[in-house]
């Protein structure tokens, strides 16, 4: 399967619009990590992504007939750029297909790029039904993101400059996987030329399917995906990407968001770049396995897939990026109620930087407080941290990985509702548009009683909402029901020790 694909690729067409992007050392990670990183920046790219290549190489070989009748794809963002791009080199006509919810610095980017712009859906996936449909009413050609020999070799030049660029004197390249375009590009040639440099693609914990689809044998479908990292939010592997990459990838690392956020923040610190939550997806694979493997001395390669950022994200990625370097600690702390508790407290912690403090009277004989904590020695500090406190007879739970509490609870520390009854808590997510709030609470409906409310724009493609909802035990089962109808994502989280602690009744 191998051989036919590198005829491809060394034959793809992608210097007309893209650059041979540099490869750069990140120099301060590289001395952290005691590892020589380099950064393959795709980032720089004319339209911010390595998207241009397969997208351009995929129109290039189009007949002049079929590019006259023009071309149609779905995007999220960076393929659609790409589409636009290469169409109007090629000069066929291009329309691209977008969630609703797609921010609008992308959708100005297709426009600016001369492309018809088509909004449907909250999602990729209605999005690309949407697409296929156009094909067939208006006989277009469909440009596939990455389940496309042509979009696969296009991205795979990608692997032909790193390795001439290193001499093929490499380790391991780390690779952003969302449907496998990229991660199978690079797969076949690497493998074909150097099998002993290790291939590594990395994801979302919660947009992981090439890992479980590699993991069982086969394509898997995710229920739902995580939309931080939206470049890579695919809840289904390609076909044909699957089977380049199955059997020659050496493994898929799975990161967190709080991971990503620390890498955009090295990132930035080696480049002064911004790269996207997906582009800085393989510098959080590579931190991660180079801790777990105790890797030192090696040679590593992370694509920098992307720069297409929303700036009023950035605010969202500064407020985790501490937490995933652990560089931040968040504590949840009951202190006695009495004079002078307070300064006992801080005398316990020294003189480490607090970075956040929430405190609220409860009761006659004790009170909780929410501390964030700066670190300098990551987990280690923490958990010595953590041991001073209870050894000087404070009761303390960390926070730093409730996910809930990172994204609500910190914000709302107030005290506890008396005399609640029946109440349950959920998170939920929904597709951020004009009126989405509304409309979600118009869909809650009024039968239930909404006790306790937060949301908080966080710069990104979907909003988040925290609920306390009044349900009587005997309509439970009708109230999970109805929340299932919905259609939105949610997590129970009435367990929650941060809910208990600081919100509950």
């Amino acid at each position: 399967m191998a051989s036919p694909y590198i005829e491809r690729i060394l034959k793809a067409r992608v210097y007309d619009v893209a650059i041979e992007s540099p490869l750069e050392e990140a120099a301060r990670l590289s001395r952290r990590l005691g590892n020589q990183v380099l950064l393959k920046r795709e980032d720089l790219q004319p339209v911010f992504s390595f998207k241009l290549r397969g997208a351009y190489n995929r129109i290039a070989h189009l007949a002049e007939a079929a590019a006259q009748r023009g071309v149609v794809c779905a995007s999220a963002g960076n393929h659609a750029q790409g589409v636009a791009l290469a169409a109007r080199r090629r000069g066929c006509p291009a329309v691209v297909v977008m969630p609703e919810t797609t921010p609008h610095i992308k959708l100005q980017a297709v426009i600016d790029l001369g492309a018809e712009l088509t909004l449907h859906g909250d999602d990729y996936d209605s999005a690309f039904e949407h697409a296929l449909r156009l094909e067939r009413e208006r006989n277009l050609v469909f440009v596939h993101p990455f389940d496309d020999p042509d979009v696969i070799a296009g991205q795979g030049t990608i692997a032909v400059e790193i390795l001439r660029q290193t001499g093929g004197n490499l380790d391991a390249i780390f690779v952003p996987v969302g449907g496998g375009g990229l991660l199978a590009g690079i797969v076949v040639y690497v493998k074909y030329l150097y099998p002993g440099v290790k291939i590594i693609g990395v994801e979302p914990e919660d947009a992981a399917g090439m890992h479980d689809s590699l993991r069982a044998g086969r394509r898997v479908t995710l229920e739902r995906v995580g939309i931080f990292a939206d470049g890579v939010a695919v809840r289904r592997v390609g076909e044909e990407t699957f089977a380049l990459c199955r059997g020659q990838v050496d493994e898929i690392v799975l990161t967190s968001t709080d991971e990503i956020c620390a890498a955009i923040q090295d990132v930035f610190e080696d480049t002064r770049s911004i790269v996207e939550p997906a582009g800085a997806l393989a510098v959080a694979g590579v931190k991660k396995y180079v801790a777990r493997e105790g890797w030192r001395g090696k040679r590593l390669v992370a694509i920098a897939s992307g720069a297409n950022m929303n700036f009023d994200r950035l605010r969202h990625v500064a407020e985790r990026a501490d937490l995933g370097g652990e560089r931040e600690a968040l504590l949840a702390v009951v202190i006695p109620e009495r004079p002078g508790s307070f300064l006992h407290f801080c005398e316990v912690l020294g003189r480490r930087s607090v970075t956040e403090f929430n405190y609220r009277y409860a009761s006659a004989e004790s009170a909780q407080i929410f501390v964030g904590l700066a670190l300098s020695g990551g987990r280690a500090e923490k958990d010595a941290v953590v041991q001073t406190l209870r050894e000087g007879g404070y009761a303390v739970t960390d926070m730093s990985n409730d996910e809930m509490a990172k994204l609500h609870v910190r914000y709302m520390v107030g005290g506890h509702a008396r005399g609640i009854r029946d109440e349950l808590l959920y998170r939920f997510e929904f597709p951020e548009r004009p009126g989405a709030l509304l409309k979600f609470l118009q869909a809650i409906g009024s039968r239930w009683n909404i006790s306790l409310f937060h949301y908080r724009n966080h710069g990104s493609d979907h909003g988040r909402v925290l609920a306390g909802i009044q349900v009587l035990p005997a309509e439970r089962t009708d109230f999970l029901q109805h929340l299932n109808v919905l259609h939105y994502a949610y997590v129970e989280e009435t367990a929650n020790p941060s809910y208990r602690m600081f919100l509950g009744a």
